[in-house]
């Protein structure tokens, strides 16, 4: 007799999980593990051979057809995975009978499990036997099943329940252990990197990239990373081999793509958002790919400036000061990744904090009861600063955009590019440390010409008010527009040559309300530290700069200026990145070092410290 479903029912099967995680999970371990520890122990107590394929093809659900949490919860699957090791199929009492149901000849299909009611079998056969109780065939006169998919089983079974270390850092290890076992679930359980002998050609490839890990400074330090054997393996070494390549994979691929440091962590002002691999598929894709080494170190960042750094971070260590490199830079990078954090930077404030990390550093090494060699500090502190700004260039978009503008705040420098090529460059002015310049990626829309200066809330109530306690006509002498609009008072400031925005105004519109504009006040692009604005960026030629955005030559933006307020669009938008590299090689090939002026790269390299696993 067939079960009737109802149409409730039906639905109740269909519904799939809106949690991703929640989805893995489920089909990886309260399924697909489920099904076969189900099948062996029912193999066992039965005396039948069903080898992990069948079993898998009888007992797993499809994606279209995940059931809900409630059901995979009471099903009997997940209650005879969780009972004790051991357990008889006839000492399990589920609330539903299983028995096999006729096979459709015609379709070709496999027999399949249909559920009935314990009550309804009874009323049907009173005195029968129980359903469940099927009748043992023959020992199948087939090859025996290959021993290594139940292993691996077995082993994602252990990593699914597993909790400890987090290799991902700032990333989800648990939902990232659930798209591993959902990858191989989805192959019956069938290996990639090995094979009955050992590592495949594409193991091999894997394993070449992940030993190679730290040239691209990522700390895959959790993994016991199996090595090429040529002797015959057991399946349970072959499984581990298998399973331990996986989780390398995922781990490479997530932390190369931005998941150890989530940047919000770093600082409210930085918003930029990398785009960290997706798990499941990081490992599909590298398992496909014609090479899966080179596929996994495309993981990194392509920019031209991050594979500068990781050359120089490969380079034979040189203690000796670079160009640009100051004191102050020196010691806020001091202790980071290779001793304990020093300093808890706080954005607004680091330089403070200089001379109590500087203390706690000698005070460290007073009673350790040695002193390391200077070189062996100054070595620290390379590896440290290089680590840090690897790992910002892991924020940025992996297309930045052919035709794009690059702001370097510890540099103090705009460029326009195009590719890699430097079109044109100049200084400029950013936020002082109280009133730093966000971190962020945008694009450039139009430009203000003439531009009128609506003055922030915070610089009316920090600086204009205490001014006009003293001095009520303080702002309109100075030609400043004061009104009360709803009680609010608002100061505007019309163009002129005065204007706080200079003539030009360049409007990337973002939660920030930063953008980037000239100045009357040219003596500040004197100054090597050039840390002044409220936030803006202040750039040093913008005539130039609005030439190569806009396309005009330079005599149609001179006649444009003066008169009232105007707005023109670019031909074409252009991406804007405002950056944050202390360490960079310059366009000689030099290896440059920057004033860590808002602390962010000890803030950075602090957090990579305490997230290593060795």
């Amino acid at each position: 007799m067939t079960e009737s479903v109802t149409p409730s029912g039906l639905a109740e099967r269909n519904v799939r999980s809106h949690s991703r995680t929640v989805h893995r999970l489920v089909v990886a371990k309260g399924i697909a593990l489920a099904a076969l520890l189900l099948g062996a122990n029912a193999a066992a107590a039965e005396g039948v051979t069903v080898t992990p394929a069948e079993q898998a093809r009888r007992s797993l659900l499809a994606p279209e057809t995940l059931p809900s949490l409630g059901d995979v919860a009471a099903s009997p699957l997940l209650a005879m995975f969780n009972a004790p090791h051991g357990t008889a199929l006839e000492t399990f009492e589920p609330a539903a009978q299983f028995r096999l149901a006729p096979s459709d000849a015609e379709a070709g299909l496999s027999p399949i499990l249909a559920v009935t009611s314990a009550a309804s079998d009874t009323a049907a056969s009173p005195g029968a036997e129980p359903a469940h109780r099927v009748p043992a065939p023959g020992r199948s006169e087939g090859a025996p099943p290959d021993p290594v998919p139940t292993a691996i089983a077995a082993a994602l079974a252990r990593l699914i329940a597993r909790d400890g270390l987090n290799p991902l850092g700032d990333g989800d290890w648990r939902a990232a252990r659930a798209a591993i076992g959902a990858f191989y679930a989805d192959r019956l359980f069938a290996p990639v990197w090995v094979d009955g002998t050992g590592l495949t050609a594409a193991g091999r490839a894997a394993l070449a990239q992940l030993e190679r890990a730290a040239d691209d400074g990522l700390n895959l330090s959790a993994f016991a990373l199996p090595r090429p054997s040529e002797g015959r393996l057991s399946p349970k070494d072959l499984a581990e081999a298998e399973t331990t390549i996986a989780e390398a994979v995922v781990a490479y691929a997530e932390q190369a793509s931005g998941s150890r440091i989530a940047p919000l962590r770093v600082s409210r002002l930085v918003t930029v958002a990398p785009s960290v691999a997706d798990p499941g598929l990081a490992l599909a894709e590298t398992a496909s790919a014609p090479d899966p080494g080179k596929r996994l170190a495309d993981f990194n960042p392509p920019q031209k400036g991050y594979r500068a750094l990781r050359e120089e971070l490969r380079r034979p260590t040189d203690p000796g000061p670079r160009r640009g490199q100051n004191e102050t830079a020196v010691g806020l990078t001091a202790g980071a990744l290779d001793d304990p954090p020093l300093v808890d930077t706080d954005i607004e404030s680091p330089r403070p904090r200089l001379k109590t990390a500087r203390r706690r550093l000698k005070r460290l090494v007073r009673d350790a009861g040695y002193a390391p060699p200077s070189t062996d500090r100054a070595q620290a502190r390379r590896r440290a600063a290089i680590l840090a700004n690897m790992e910002m260039w892991r924020w940025e978009p992996r297309d930045m955009g052919e035709r794009r503008i690059e702001i370097n705040v510890p540099d103090f420098t705009v460029a326009m590019l195009d590719g890699d090529a430097i079109v044109h460059s100049a200084r400029i002015v950013v936020g002082k440390p109280d009133t730093p310049t966000p971190i962020f990626s945008n694009v450039m829309r139009y430009v203000l010409i003439n531009p009128s200066w609506e003055v922030p809330d915070s610089i009316i109530r920090k600086e204009m008010l205490p001014r006009l306690a003293s001095d009520p006509n303080y702002l309109r002498r100075r030609g400043y527009e004061v009104k009360t609009v709803d009680g609010r008072l608002t100061v505007r400031q019309p163009p002129g040559e005065d204007n706080a925005l200079g003539r030009i105004a360049f409007m990337f519109p973002n939660e920030h309300a930063v953008y980037m504009h000239d100045t009357p006040s040219q003596s500040l692009f004197d100054s090597e530290m050039r840390a002044f604005s409220h936030g803006c960026v202040r750039v040093e030629d913008p005539l130039r700069l609005a030439e190569l955005v806009l396309g005009w030559p330079e005599e149609r933006i001179t006649a444009a200026i003066g008169g009232p307020e105007r707005t023109v669009f670019l031909p074409r938008p252009v991406p804007i990145h405002i950056e944050y590299f202390t360490e960079f090689v310059d366009e000689f090939g030099a290896l440059q070092e920057r004033p860590d002026v808002y602390g962010l790269e000890q803030k950075v390299a602090n957090i990579l410290a305490s997230v290593r696993q060795d």
